[in-house]
């Protein structure tokens, strides 16, 4: 039975015959040159890595990791050198107000003590103004382990093209102070158990004398060498704990774990880069600090041999002068160094774990999305040792 809605082929040209395709080539194949074989489909255009703030998200070369850390202090300033810039001035003020009352109280009992109470005296006002020294020493490790968390933050979401006010920053470093502290406090009381080892073997020998002192020299010179290539052994396998702290909210122990893991493979890039940022602060520090030093001393030497009041005006407001800058040069070393700490945790990880796929999903997410932070580590599996994540606002945590 025939289809009433059934027509004969009409001899339109453009209608393809039996066997052939009207587009010029099967579906999902490029299309068909008219004289016979396949077109070749012009090849994908290179597009650069999307930078929605401080950095590329892809690996960093070596000339971004040493010139990353100075765009820190201008892409958001009030937040990183006006940080910087207020621990500075709290110490240098504490150290003013509590030593120098101190000191000037031991001074005046000093002065007032009889001749045959002179030495003992003397030896407890020592002892004060030692002791004294230790209180802004301490406020100094606290601010410094904060400050690093700051900068930590602010370069891993500035990576991001978010840009977080100086308060947000401190509230939120503020959750994870205590394992800051805690690991500050135990690098810095690594640092010191080595250096009271050699030194205490050191006086041991010079006190035995004779040969011993030979000795002595042989200990200082060597243990000292073997001390310093220790500290930096340590210092570079344990780079990024702060980061890690930080941003991954790890306790003590595992952040140190990770970094030594995050740290293997890559160890003389890391240490390059530690060294030459600390390089390139210390000359520039110099070339700032050391002519107003020169012209201190000049004035100084200058004055009025009759040393009225008047003619040590100049030099005490250059002497103010000196203390300024040198504050000022202080705060930008901090950030600078804390940067790069950050920046080459962010590098690690885009090398090792292809953080760069996360922070760029991130990125390219919808504006209100749930999406998680980047940063964060999602643990295949818990173990004895990192299991489970503690609340971010607990000591210790």
């Amino acid at each position: 039975m025939t289809d009433p809605n059934w027509h004969p082929p009409t001899n339109d040209p453009d209608r393809p015959r039996y066997g052939e395709y009207a587009q010029g080539g099967p579906p999902g194949y490029p299309p068909v040159d008219p004289e016979g074989g396949y077109r070749q489909a012009p090849p994908p255009a290179w597009t650069p890595p999307p930078k929605p703030g401080l950095i590329p998200l892809r690996p960093l070369g070596f000339g971004t990791l040493l010139g990353a850390p100075f765009q820190v202090l201008r892409r958001n300033p009030k937040a990183t050198f006006g940080s910087a810039l207020l621990v500075q001035a709290a110490y240098l003020l504490v150290t003013l107000v509590v030593v120098g009352a101190v000191t000037f109280f031991a001074i005046g009992r000093i002065d007032a003590a009889s001749v045959e109470d002179q030495d003992a005296v003397e030896a407890g006002a020592i002892l004060a103004i030692v002791l004294s020294a230790l209180i802004p020493i301490a406020l100094l490790v606290v601010a410094s382990a904060m400050l690093q968390g700051v900068i930590v933050l602010e370069v891993a979401r500035g990576t991001l093209g978010e840009k977080l006010r100086l308060t947000a920053l401190w509230r939120q470093v503020g959750r994870r102070v205590w394992p800051l502290l805690g690991w500050t406090l135990l690098l810095t009381a690594a640092i010191l158990v080595g250096v009271l080892l050699i030194g205490g073997l050191v006086v041991a020998c010079v006190l035995l004398g004779g040969a011993w002192i030979g000795l002595a020299v042989l200990i200082g010179v060597f243990g000292g060498l073997a001390l310093i290539a220790g500290f930096a052994w340590v210092n570079t396998k344990t780079a990024v704990v702060p980061s890690l702290i930080v941003l991954e909210r790890l306790r003590v122990w595992p952040a140190v774990r990770r970094s030594w893991s995050l740290t293997t493979g890559f160890f003389w890039r890391t240490l390059g880069v530690l060294l030459l940022i600390s390089l390139i602060v210390g000359v520039i520090s110099q070339i700032v600090t050391t002519p107003l030093s020169l012209l201190f001393g000049a004035a100084t030497a200058l004055i009025d041999p009759n040393a009225s009041i008047e003619a040590y005006i100049p030099a005490a407001v250059l002497y103010v002068l000196t203390i300024l800058i040198t504050l000022v040069i202080g705060a930008v070393t901090a950030v600078v160094q804390s940067a790069a700490v950050a920046l080459i945790y962010i590098d690690l990880r885009m090398r090792k774990e292809g953080l760069d796929l996360e922070l760029q999903r991130f990125v390219e997410a919808a504006p209100g999305s749930q999406t998680a932070d980047p940063y964060l580590v999602r643990d295949p599996a818990p173990t004895a040792d990192d299991a489970p994540r503690p609340d971010p606002g607990a000591p210790w945590a």
